[in-house]
């Protein structure tokens, strides 16, 4: 099977994050594989070793420092991986840049199987993956908890808001991946080290035939700020028809809900 991964460099929500002048700053940053597409990995991997074939980890960076999630993914089993670098082409990109991007790459690679994560949790637009597959005019199923290829046939079960739904599809197909799909591995010490000598190739926007024009962004950010500080909560005292009375006045005066 000749398996692709599209994969993105995240920053690591359980580390500090600092936001200046409504940006988050990378300076002292962690950044680490977006955890859903963990997820990816994992599921393209077991799919590789149950049906032959070759896993490729796919990104597009805005760093070249990109590589060591790359080098990750190779780590943990992928056989290659590519850094689309748009540091010097693409000054502000969004969803439709980095789709476009991937699915110029990917036109002519004839894939089986296409894997992403779910959303990535830095943006959570969930808008890459059914994007990607959009573009290269192929079927998608989003959020799934369990693959099951035959062939060139694939029974998919994707999670739908605490239940789920069976899908019955056929490659070639690009699938979004949940939580509960699979139990991403560690890299281990000897896919670390193997990991060192596995091809990274890295391109730019002349290597697809696209310029700048071809990804320009189709929305802009114009701000980014943290949530507000909670307030302690109050504590309602007396008879149980007080508190209610109470409790309806403040709703009504000072949440206004009511």
């Amino acid at each position: 099977m000749n398996i692709f991964v599209i994969l993105k460099r995240t920053f690591d929500t359980e580390e500090k994050i600092v936001v200046n002048n409504g940006q988050i700053s990378e300076d002292g940053a962690e950044f680490i594989i977006n955890p859903y597409d963990e997820y990816a990995v994992e599921e393209a991997i077991r799919l590789r070793d149950a049906n032959g074939g070759e896993v490729t980890v796919v990104t597009v960076a805005t760093t070249d420092e990109a590589d060591k999630e790359l080098r990750t993914a190779l780590a943990m089993g992928a056989d290659k991986a590519v850094m689309i670098n748009t540091e010097d082409d693409l000054e502000d990109g969004d969803q439709y840049s980095t789709a476009k991007i991937l699915a110029e790459y990917l036109k002519d690679k004839d894939a089986d199987i296409i894997l992403g994560g779910n959303v990535a949790i830095d943006g959570g637009s969930g808008q890459v993956g059914p994007r990607v597959a959009e573009l290269l005019d192929i079927p998608y199923v989003t959020t799934i908890t369990k693959l099951e290829v035959d062939g060139s046939n694939v029974t998919v079960v994707r999670d739908v808001e605490g239940d789920s739904e069976v899908i019955e599809t056929s490659l070639p197909l690009l699938v979004t991946c949940q939580q509960g799909l699979n139990e991403p591995r560690y890299p281990s010490l000897p896919g670390i080290m193997k990991a060192k000598k596995k091809p990274l190739d890295e391109l730019e926007l002349d290597d697809l035939d696209l310029d700048e024009d071809d990804v320009e962004a189709k929305t802009k950010t114009i701000e980014i700020y943290l949530p507000p500080k909670k307030e302690a909560g109050r504590m309602l005292e007396g008879e149980l028809e007080d508190q209610v009375k109470e409790l309806v006045s403040l709703l009504h005066n000072e949440a206004k809900v009511v």
